[in-house]
């Protein structure tokens, strides 16, 4: 079992704390997919800054298959954090050098893969299509529902994951149940302390949260993504790998950091001169 995460990673800058933490959707997955046991890769770009020697350093640890990463001359994307009673917020970033354009290296590297997963945050939109044809594809939407971002993005993918905290049961359940008529197989909602939500065409699951001593929120969401794949790529019951990835992102919130790898933030991060010119500002929701 193989899992391909691909597109974003940024460094999370707690501002409060001064320290900066590896992170971002793709990666997130790719590492947590990882610990839970499945051989993972992550395809995306550093910055050849501190920040992205940070995160290298952080991608190493873990065991990543890192054949298709590129380091590229620039600074690293960053999205800078601010906690409230361990709630995170996303309050600024800059999304660098992270941003690629897929080569058939690449495809050809991904058509190896049993899943591939990216998300919204990737800026790979315009992409999507050909990592549809070389393998299945999961895909985080996170907040976003405009029919006109959505719509074109779902018959490529397979597997769609959203945040829809503010939606009522009822709301969430239409709002799955119309997402798997537009194409994918499964259609899967984190939605904070309520219950995560799963449509596969039959019914809806749900997964109440589990409990936790909250220190730090990020990642949480990323950490019950990654396991439900896991359990997806298993053939787990729903209901098991639902469980499971509701514990998982629980056990993420007892720590600051998406997972773990902290450093002093030194030097401050901040966007080059010309970096609004050069990217557009990191998506982090």
């Amino acid at each position: 079992m193989k899992l391909a995460g691909v597109g974003d990673n940024v460094v999370d800058h707690y501002r409060d704390l001064g320290w900066m933490f590896p992170g971002g959707q793709a990666l997130n997955v790719a590492v947590y997919a990882h610990r839970f046991g499945v051989s993972a890769a992550y395809l995306g770009a550093l910055g050849d800054d501190v920040a992205g020697r940070h995160v290298l350093g952080a991608i190493r640890a873990e065991g990543l298959d890192t054949t298709r990463l590129r380091v590229v001359h620039g600074p690293n994307a960053f999205a800078e954090v601010a906690l409230e009673d361990g709630n995170r917020e996303f309050v600024g970033g800059d999304a660098g050098v992270s941003m690629i354009r897929l080569e058939q290296a690449d495809l050809d590297y991904l058509a190896g893969f049993d899943l591939l997963h990216s998300s919204e945050s990737s800026y790979l939109e315009d992409q999507l299509h050909l990592l549809a044809r070389v393998g299945h594809l999961s895909f985080d939407f996170s907040v976003r529902r405009d029919p006109a971002y959505i719509e074109p993005l779902l018959p490529h993918v397979e597997i769609a994951e959203f945040s829809l905290s503010d939606l009522d049961d009822a709301a969430a359940e239409a709002w799955l149940e119309r997402i798997h008529g537009l194409g994918p197989r499964l259609v899967l909602a984190t939605r904070g302390a309520a219950d995560a939500l799963l449509f596969d065409g039959h019914r809806v699951w749900r997964q109440p949260s589990v409990p936790t001593d909250l220190i730090d929120s990020l990642g949480a969401g990323d950490a019950f993504i990654a396991r439900f794949l896991v359990g997806v790529l298993r053939e787990e019951p729903y209901d098991r790998s639902l469980a499971s990835a509701a514990a998982t992102a629980s056990a993420t919130c007892g720590a600051y950091g998406a997972f773990g790898h902290g450093t002093a933030a030194f030097p401050p991060i901040t966007p080059a001169p010309d970096a609004s010119v050069a990217s557009p500002t990191v998506r982090r929701t």
